[in-house]
């Protein structure tokens, strides 16, 4: 039991024989640090039950808990908050609980749990990943892993936008312009070469909207009456139809893609355990509108289209079927939803990792789902984020100026490589073992730095800052953990003694106390990041134990002239320390490396 459980039953027992009412609840915070304490009890939030002066009714809460509780050995109270003092022997305790569990703060799945889907990536195979589909990688696998560390088990899922008029434009270009050029031939990885056809095709249609422009057309005449568009929207109808030229190129450029978004894929470290095609779901959804007209949830207009009514909601009407019968986005994600829980029937909710320019379109869905009676429905969560800039500005798929995911991904390697270089630190490593530490590094500055930031929040990133090795950056913590496995490799400790339990009578000092505390939160702050779907969470959290063990390191004496039962416990607290690092890490998608 944690120790804000633990004297929230205690705090509840003083509060009914002290005044005989019943909390419901009793809010904790950190206390402050000019005041004695470990952990402050909110008592202004108990006067709804209790009536009277918070400062005496803290009082009378102190002293019922220090006369009653045996790990309560003090308190302060300043105003409304009562400041609690722990005895030693209740983290040294804990920390004996804890210290062999490779595992801590991790929970596993309980019998009759329901499964947890997230989608996450759901790229256009018209054009390679690029820094936007980078954040949106991050944020999905992150929240995955971290949904599983609490407890639950998880799918990871994406649906690939393989259809539609953008795949036309790439697949026309290469027709016009590519004289047969393949990835083989070109060497290029083949999601770029479609990508670069996509860029092609603007830049060939912009030509024709000046020309017809220069013969008397306005813009819009022009961009709708462009030769280049009117054959891509020609293209589009005969795939519709199956044309069997139109599908076999179709299928051999996006052939091409897939191999490069796995490329994609695999320098980013994410991974998926399904896959659905909007080119195979397209079309779903379409009976559930059927029954939805049975039971009132839509209505048909005088043209034939079929709405779904929300205004008394708060929304607005919701198109669901055009007039001529053709689906439209929000009836394929209807069908898709319904499916995914058809083939993984133990899916009780599911997270979508999509930017926030969607916010509206998801409210629409989750709603409409509820209002067709699926009782999964109240459990599904819009993970929304917000875009990622650079120095430079806005990026644009079509004009060719976005940042390609692998090519970031390479940079940011060989950024780490410069500044490992200039700091000197890798005397005695082959070249082999250097390149694979800048690809730890640098990846694991990307991703830290993108996951550390709320996901609502808009980034600004840049790579340099990213990669600085002070601060609160990836590399900074990798640092940290690489130091402390030396710290482990040149104490020289025998294993037995390491795993010997700590006597819990021996005093503390402070920064040992100060960094039990913060591996107590650990747990806790695993399962709020699962409710609120926030790596950033993790991701601090890190930081600051990192910060607490760098105080530790400075002003405690690990090794050395260290009497030996010191010098165990403070090489049994690294470790640990070390492993929780490795966690946290693991939940955000990072290595850590041994040495650096």
């Amino acid at each position: 039991m944690s120790l804000q459980n633990t004297l929230t039953k205690h705090i509840k027992t003083a509060v009914k024989n002290i005044y005989s009412a019943d909390l419901e609840t009793v809010e904790f915070q950190a206390t402050r640090k000019e005041f004695p304490g470990d952990i402050t009890a909110v008592v202004f939030s108990m006067l709804r039950v209790v009536k009277g002066n918070p400062v005496q009714i803290g009082e009378a809460i102190g002293n019922y808990l220090v006369e009653n509780v045996a790990d309560v050995v003090a308190f302060n109270v300043v105003k409304g908050f009562l400041n609690l003092e722990i005895s030693q022997s209740y983290y040294l305790d804990f920390f004996n609980n804890i210290k062999d569990n490779k595992i801590f703060g991790f929970g596993t799945p309980k019998e009759g749990d329901k499964a947890v889907m997230v989608e996450y990536s759901s790229p256009n195979t018209n054009k390679p990943l690029h820094l936007g589909h980078v954040r949106n990688n991050l944020l999905g696998y992150s929240v995955a892993k971290i949904v599983e560390a609490s407890g639950k088990k998880v799918y990871k899922t994406q649906i690939i936008n393989d259809r539609g008029i953008h795949i036309c434009k790439s697949m026309l270009a290469w027709q016009r312009f590519g004289n047969g050029e393949t990835p083989e031939s070109t060497g290029l990885k083949g999601d770029k070469l479609v990508g670069n056809y996509y860029v092609k095709f603007d830049q060939e249609y912009k030509k024709e909207i000046e020309a017809l422009k220069s013969e008397g057309k306005t813009e819009d005449e022009a961009k709708k009456e462009a030769p280049l568009l009117a054959a891509a929207q020609q293209m589009l109808l005969k795939w519709e139809a199956g044309d069997e030229q139109v599908v076999a190129l179709w299928k051999k450029m996006n052939a091409w893609v897939y191999d490069g978004f796995a490329t994609s894929y695999k320098n980013l470290g994410v991974e998926f355990d399904s896959m659905y095609y909007e080119s195979e779901t397209y079309l779903l959804g379409k009976e559930f509108v059927v029954e939805g007209l049975k039971t009132g949830v839509f209505i048909k207009k005088e043209d034939g289209s079929v709405w779904c009514d929300l205004t008394e909601d708060g929304l607005d009407e919701k198109i669901v079927l055009r007039s001529d019968g053709t689906a439209v986005y929000m009836t394929q994600d209807i069908g898709t939803a319904i499916q995914r829980i058809k083939d993984f029937p133990n899916v009780g909710g599911m997270v979508y990792t999509v930017g926030n320019e969607q916010d509206y379109h998801f409210k629409v869905l989750f709603l409409i789902l509820k209002k067709l009676g699926f009782d999964w429905a109240k459990n599904l969560f819009h993970l929304s984020y917000g875009m990622v800039d650079l120095p430079s500005g806005k990026m644009k798929s079509r004009e060719g100026t976005v940042v390609d995911a692998d090519d970031l991904i390479t940079e940011m390697a060989t950024t780490a490589e410069t500044i490992s270089k200039e700091l000197g630190k890798l005397d005695g490593y082959s070249d082999e073992e250097k390149q694979e530490l800048y690809k730890t590094i640098g990846l694991g500055a990307l991703k830290y730095y993108i996951l550390k930031v709320d996901p609502k929040k808009r980034i600004l990133f840049d790579p340099k800052e990213s990669i600085d090795f002070q601060g609160n950056t990836g590399p900074f913590i990798q640092y940290t953990y690489a130091r402390i496995q030396s710290i482990l490799r040149k104490s020289e400790i025998n294993p037995d003694v390491l795993s010997s339990t700590v006597d819990t009578s021996q005093p503390l000092h402070e920064k040992e106390q100060e960094l039990i505390k913060q591996l107590q939160l650990f747990p806790e702050v695993i399962q709020d990041a699962a409710t609120k779907h926030s790596p950033a969470l993790v991701a601090n959290y890190t930081y600051d134990l990192v910060k607490l063990y760098n105080s530790f390191f400075q002003n405690v004496q690990i090794l050395g002239d260290t009497p030996e039962i010191e010098k165990v416990f403070r090489v049994q607290i690294s470790q640990v320390v070390a492993n929780t690092i490795k966690n946290a890490f693991s939940v955000l998608g990072i290595s850590v490396p041994e040495r650096m």
